[in-house]
């Protein structure tokens, strides 16, 4: 079973990839781009067969490896 994670820096949190890539948007004549926040998609495939087991496990390893919650919060979805 496909798992997604979904991690993105927290509100507050200073994000220069973000930052970086909004300006080389603005540098290519790309306007009314107001803030670019830059996260990572990380998908699983799990052995587990369970759509709610599968999603209980991507949130235990997303939380123990996968985001840095002090800093990113995360989602976790079962396609």
């Amino acid at each position: 079973m496909k798992a997604r994670v979904y991690v993105m820096p927290k509100t507050g949190v200073l994000d220069p990839q973000g930052k970086a890539i909004g300006h080389a948007l603005e540098g290519l004549g790309f306007a009314g781009v107001n803030d670019v926040r830059a996260g990572k998609v990380i998908e699983l495939d799990l052995a587990e067969t369970d759509p709610a087991k599968a999603k209980a496990a991507a949130e235990d390893m997303a939380r123990k490896l996968l985001a840095n919650t002090v800093i990113e919060s995360f989602r976790v979805e079962i396609p």
